[in-house]
């Protein structure tokens, strides 16, 4: 029989049994990728395992379970359905070159029927189909069957279906199998299952075989060590251990829809509300994200941040709230949730004021955006009988301005104009494009992308820092970090450009360290050991207590996953590119390294 549960109640269990099985916990990484290029933000729970899942060797062992905090943008404006979300929890368990598929699908059983109380009649699970390049996944299928999943219950689906990667154009890469249960509807028909489409089944679990590595030229090499990556998504489950339709009818929601209906004064403001779920769901995510490290800004993860908050502000508006609110609701989501992420109570003065400040500027922006609001329909001549804004124009208000399409349809019937709705939704779309495309090339390169080049820069990142602290005299902090094999991005508090003279210092420092030659050396310590001996280390609350200790040289000491060179004197020159602002107390710093072709890196 399913066990009712609550999520909190289900991260323990998932934790709790995966430990009797021999993994070590792990903490949850940042929601901002360490060192990773593809992403804006950490959007699955082997993201930050990567440099392990690569062959690096993990402080924890070769087993290891979490619960990881995720946020995904490519859904926002679906959000305020029943079903989407942005940010969500991501169950998962781990193994680095240790058991395979026998050992992590007989678990995946054993907790769906065992611990939630699934029948195993009633589990349904897909396995890969095999294609030119990789045979059928005949062996993941028996396991099932031998396990008690019946026959016709087993189903061979395409890659599309149930494959994983690789991330980027090369790396490691294999078939899944997928697990899913029903909801309580009928059949679609005879052939209703998991590739029907009719809704009746639903994903509850992933296991992802990663046994092969793709190469340059697309075939696919057996991996020495193959890794097990899973995931379960805490929300999804949650609902349906609880019989609801959505995770907006769990408790995951309730403190904050009831802070919602108070601020409102509207009791229809619930999980059924379209305007409540965006604002309750966007300010949940935006909350972590500012304990995360993240401001509101016109670029990158401070930009999608900004999104969140003034589509929630735009939302509680339709609910009857005009006051500053935002704050008051982030408290909820603090309450709730930091009993299992401790950051959120810890920067809790951050994000009022971040959330506090936001508001203010969105009000002011909504002031300027109706000041050009008026200029437009001042343009109009008298004589003309249709007054129509174009879409073209509405559009350019919400871009400039973050002027709703709602409030520009509002204040055009007051003014006795109409707006080319259909004109704005062609103007989004090919915005929506073009920022796809953009997104694309800028974050090219793959989560695989660990080459000689980026370990470079990754190794001159540690460097940049130390020397920022040394010249600027300052605790400056990482805020963010992003590598390809051209170049480095580093963010870091400090609220004062940077002079020319400060710049040059900067380099010449690195640049020494580099023509030192000195060692890079990695040690596994405990936590308490490594803040002891002065190490720099960065969003704190996501290590567990034994970390990855990197020295260069009597230079720098920081806690980090890799990857590194050997030895400085392989790196090349160091130059800044550009020193700019980032967003609020926060600068960037653009840079290279300048060497030989052909001059050989070694890394680790």
């Amino acid at each position: 029989m399913i066990q009712k549960m609550t999520a909190a109640e289900l991260r323990r269990k998932y934790i709790e049994f995966f430990k009797a099985h021999g993994h070590a916990e792990i903490k949850s990484a940042s929601l901002i990728p360490e060192n990773d290029p593809t992403c804006l933000f950490t959007t699955a729970g082997m993201h930050p395992l990567v440099p392990y899942l690569l062959g690096a060797k993990h402080p924890s062992g070769t087993r290891l379970v979490d619960v990881q905090k995720c946020l995904r943008t490519g859904d926002i404006d679906e959000v305020g359905d029943p079903f989407h979300l942005t940010f969500f929890e991501m169950l998962g368990n781990w193994s680095l070159g240790d058991y395979f598929k026998k050992e992590a699908i007989s678990m995946s059983f054993e907790f769906l029927t065992k611990e939630l109380g699934f029948r195993p009649e009633e589990i349904k699970v897909t396995c890969f189909a095999g294609d030119e390049n990789a045979p059928r996944d005949t062996e993941a299928a028996a396991i099932w069957m031998s396990l008690g999943i019946l026959e016709k219950n087993v189903y061979y689906l395409p890659k599309e279906d149930n494959w994983w990667g690789p991330a980027g154009q090369t790396g490691p890469c294999g078939p899944d199998t997928e697990i899913f249960v029903p909801i309580d509807k009928p059949d679609c028909g005879p052939d209703c299952g998991p590739a029907c489409g009719c809704g009746k089944w639903v994903e509850i679990w992933n296991n992802v075989f990663m046994q092969y590595n793709k190469q340059a030229d697309g075939t696919l090499a057996p991996l020495g060590k193959p890794n097990v990556d899973t995931g379960m998504g805490v929300e999804r489950v949650t609902a349906f251990m609880q019989g609801v339709k959505s995770a907006y009818e769990t408790e995951l929601f309730s403190g904050i829809f009831a802070k919602i209906q108070e601020l409102s004064k509207n009791a229809e403001a619930n999980a059924q509300n379209r305007s409540a779920r965006v604002v309750a769901e966007h300010l949940r995510a935006s909350t972590f994200l500012i304990a995360d490290g993240v401001k509101p800004s016109n670029v990158d993860q401070g930009y999608v941040l900004r999104r969140l908050i003034r589509r929630a502000i735009r939302e509680a508006r339709k609910l009857g709230i005009t006051e500053r609110f935002t704050s008051k609701v982030a408290d909820v989501v603090i309450a709730e949730y930091s009993p299992f992420y401790p950051e959120l109570k810890q920067n809790e003065k951050l994000i009022h004021d971040e959330l506090d400040r936001e508001e203010e500027q969105f009000a002011k922006a909504l002031e300027n955006g109706s000041r050009e609001f008026y200029k437009v329909i001042e343009h109009f001549p008298p004589q003309v009988q249709k007054k129509v804004i174009s879409g073209r124009k509405a559009f350019d208000l919400y871009e400039t301005y973050g002027f709703p399409l709602e409030l520009t349809e509002e204040m055009a019937r007051e003014n006795g104009f109409t707006v080319d709705v259909e004109g704005f939704k062609a103007a989004y779309a090919k915005h929506q494009e073009q920022s796809r495309a953009g997104a694309e090339q800028k974050f090219k390169g793959g989560l695989a992308d660990h080459s000689e080049a980026t370990a470079a820069l990754h190794t001159a990142t540690h460097l940049l820092h130390k020397a920022l602290r040394l010249v600027l005299q300052y605790q400056c902090e990482q805020s963010g970090s992003n590598i390809t094999a051209e170049r480095l991005r580093f963010d870091f508090t400090y609220d004062q450009k940077m002079t020319p003279e400060q710049i040059k210092a900067v380099e010449d420092l690195v640049n020494e360290q580099i023509q030192k030659d000195l060692k890079v050396t990695c040690e596994e310590v405990p936590l308490e050991e490594a803040h002891k001996r002065g190490a720099i280390g960065l969003f704190g609350s996501k290590y567990g207590e034994v970390v990855k200790l990197y020295g260069i040289g009597d230079f720098s000491l920081e806690i980090c996953g890799g990857p590194h060179v050997t030895h400085t004197g392989c790196m090349g020159h160091f130059k800044i590119l550009k020193e700019e602002s980032s967003s609020r107390g926060i600068r960037r710093i653009k840079a290279i390294l300048e060497r030989p072709e052909g001059t050989k890196i070694e890394y680790k």
